[in-house]
């Protein structure tokens, strides 16, 4: 009787000892432990060492105050062009009042994929199947929208939902891999023929501005002629004016007819020395040299104004 009296209280006081361990709890950072009494919330433990009462106080929940990400499994969704796409995506969320995950739903990971997977068919649904590729961000928006308002009961926060894979049928990709084909080969023949049109172009200006240089430079070349020419007349007409003026100033002094006939006697024998072995016919009087100087009157000739038109011709 006495072993079985000892034995009884070696049990009661190993339970003491166990629940005086258990209640003797160490917290650590980024954790919320639930604590009721009696079966009713108590509080809620944070970071550090805490001690409760054995036989009333029960941690009941404990809860993980750090950002984790929750994979949304593939599921089929029917775009608005009637296309079946699989879609799956991640949620990445975390528990801001550890009393409402705790009381607030049985499980919130599986409540906040659930309400995921139902809100992107829905959003899906309203969308063709190319916009499904360029409204990523709008259906991830409208996810975190309805899991944001759904956590205010649930104590999470939603902080973003990235979209993994939208993947449509094996037919449907097919097709769209021959659109973006076609429509790659389109733009190609596009870039060339304007490629094409652009070298036309450039070739015709090209030869508008040769052609315009060469007639700019004839222009020039004929103006550069023309103002030499006349640069030319008027050198030659001051050169005769000169030439005029100093013959009359010689007429006028003694003896310089006399000179002058001299000079012109001497051009003359000259000139038809030069025609001797010529075939040139010529006057018969052109030999009697005193004649022809009698019916030359110096003075009449240098009176007379100088022909017009190309001097020294």
């Amino acid at each position: 009787m006495d072993i079985f009296v000892m034995v009884v209280w070696g049990l009661i006081f190993l339970v003491l000892i166990v629940k005086l361990f258990q209640s003797i709890r160490l917290v650590s950072t980024q954790t919320a432990h639930i604590v009721e009494r009696l079966g009713q919330y108590h509080k809620t433990l944070e970071a550090g060492f805490h001690a409760l009462i054995p036989f009333v106080d029960k941690v009941t929940f404990v809860q993980d105050l750090r950002e984790e990400a929750i994979d949304v499994p593939p599921q089929e969704c029917f775009t608005g062009d009637e296309v079946k796409v699989t879609v799956d995506g991640v949620i990445y969320m975390s528990v801001w009042d550890p009393v409402k995950a705790s009381y607030g739903i049985v499980d919130y990971s599986y409540a906040a994929v659930q309400l995921a997977k139902t809100t992107t068919r829905s959003v899906i649904g309203t969308l063709d199947l190319d916009k499904t590729f360029e409204e990523r961000d709008l259906i991830s928006a409208k996810v975190v929208e309805v899991l944001d308002q759904a956590g205010e009961a649930w104590g999470i926060r939603v902080h973003r939902y990235e979209i993994k894979n939208i993947s449509p049928p094996n037919t449907v990709r097919n097709a769209m891999e021959k659109q973006v084909s076609a429509e790659r080969e389109r733009r190609a023949i596009l870039a060339s023929s304007e490629g094409d049109k652009q070298s036309r172009i450039n070739r015709s200006e090209g030869l508008k501005a040769e052609l315009i240089n060469r007639s700019e430079g004839e222009k020039q070349k004929r103006i550069n002629e023309a103002e030499g020419y006349a640069e030319e007349i008027r050198a030659i007409a001051t050169a005769t004016a000169a030439s005029v003026s100093k013959i009359a100033d010689v007429m006028v002094e003694p003896g310089g007819a006399e000179a002058l006939r001299l000079q012109l006697s001497e051009r003359y024998i000259q000139t038809l020395q030069n025609l001797k072995d010529s075939r040139i016919v010529l006057p018969a009087n052109l030999m009697d040299y005193g004649q022809w100087m009698k019916n030359v009157n110096l003075e009449e000739l240098l009176a007379e104004p100088p022909a017009r038109g190309r001097l020294g011709e």
